[in-house]
Formats: C-alpha cells, structure tokens, sequence
C-alpha cells in the first residue's frame, strides 16, 4: 500500500473499497512454495480491475492452517482465536479510516471461517460496512476444468493439486517444480454431489497435499487465472453497484 500520509485524505474519498488478501504460509506438497497461498491472494489482488478504484492493502500472511499440514516442515500456524482478534483489529482500522466497503480476498481455505466471523462482527459494530469475502477458486465453475479438459482422470482440485499448483503457475512459473519421483494421490471421492464440509486430521490420500500433480501445468494455470480474474470482477463490480443503489436510496 503505496500511500504517503499527505496522500491519505484524497485516497480514502476517491477509492471505492479496500481489499485485504488473506494468504497462509503452509505447506503444499515438495513441488510446492511454502507460500502458495500468499501468491495467489496477492497475485489475485493485483488483477482487481483499476476502474472498480480499489485501495489494496498487503497481504496478512500468517494465518491459522488445519490439523493436517501444521505437522508438516514450514507450516507455520496462528491460533484461529488470535487471527480472529488480529483480523478483527485491521477492519477496524479501515473501517475508521472512512472506508466502509472492505473485500477479503481470500487463498487458504482455514481462513474461510474466522473471516466469516470477524465480518459478522465488524457489520455489527459499522452498520454502514459492507464486506465481501472472495475465495478465488469459488470465482471458477467446479466443472470448468471438466469442460475445457484441462485434467484428465479429474477435477483437480484439491490442497497442493495441479488445479491450485498450475494457478500458481500463472503468476510464478518458476516456483513450481514437479519431480519424477513426487507422489501422485488420489483423494477421497465425494460421498455426495451436495456441498459438505468434512474435517480430518489425516484424509486418505494425503501427504500434505493431495492430486495427480504431474498434470500441473501453466497453460492450465492461465486458463483458470483467467476464468476467475473475470468472474471475480463482474462479482465486485455488480456488488459496487448494489451498494451504490442502496445509498441513492438511503
């Protein structure tokens, strides 16, 4: 966040909303950075379309990671109940600012819930606020990969797999590295086509990460890159203007 304080007054009336991107310093399988989920919030957080007049603030990097990687080297974890109170002590600060439209631009999936719970919090407190969480890999279809054959033998998707790793890609190809001898995994299949949450501490198929991640690749990366960048703008812009027609109305 590039602001000089002189800089601070005009910049708080002309940006339209702020965008904290939520990262994790985790572990994501040996062809995989550390930090993966840093990458991808910031990469996202950059490809904000100008126009919308974002006021993009760092990336918060240590966050709480689940049960399954914080045994895993270089995990390094944050109590759900300290990034809640941390979390909590940054939208406030915006919110102080002047600033009431503030995006959680989301890349760790243990995020998801104390994020939820710190803006429930804050629109309590500012009943003006209105805060919008984006989990990029919600921003692509779950078919998407399916219908351009991206993969073949699956989704992708999954912690650490070729759908996440190739979209790291997309931003820094030079982090990923997939080696002969990584180990391809297969995850649990989905015990129903309803959405379910299910927390284990060890998941079948699972050493940290989980896929076939010899099917990473950048040209799938730029593909889903480029999917998610789009929807993820029309969703901000056309939350812009319900909030904009909200305050006509107000």
């Amino acid at each position: 966040m590039n602001v000089h304080g002189r800089e601070v007054d005009e910049v708080k009336h002309t940006a339209q909303f702020a965008v904290v991107p939520l990262g994790s310093l985790e572990y994501h399988g040996p062809h995989s950075p550390l930090g993966t989920d840093i990458i991808l919030a910031e990469g996202f957080a950059q490809k904000i379309d100008l126009a919308l007049k974002p006021l993009i603030y760092p990336v918060i990097s240590y966050t709480p990671c689940p049960g399954k990687t914080q045994d895993y080297p270089g995990t390094v974890t944050v109590r759900p109940s300290v990034f809640i109170d941390y979390l909590s002590d940054i939208l406030d600060g915006i919110c102080q600012l002047g600033i009431r439209n503030i995006i959680l631009l989301n890349a760790h999936d243990g995020n998801m819930g104390p994020s939820r719970t710190v803006a429930e919090s804050i629109t309590g407190t500012y009943k003006d606020a209105s805060i919008l969480l984006i989990n990029w890999w919600q921003m692509v279809a779950v078919d998407f990969s399916e219908q351009k054959g991206l993969f073949h033998g699956t989704a992708g998707r999954g912690h650490g797999g070729p759908y996440e790793m190739s979209a790291v890609k997309a931003f820094r190809p030079d982090l990923v590295s997939v080696k002969e001898l990584d180990l391809e995994l297969d995850s649990c299949p989905p015990l129903t086509s309803m959405p379910y949450v299910l927390v284990e501490g060890t998941p079948r198929g699972w050493d940290g990460y989980t896929g076939k991640i010899k099917q990473t690749s950048q040209e799938a990366g730029e593909s889903i890159v480029e999917e998610a960048i789009r929807n993820m703008n029309q969703l901000i812009a056309n939350w812009l203007e319900m909030r904009a027609k909200s305050d006509r109305k107000g």
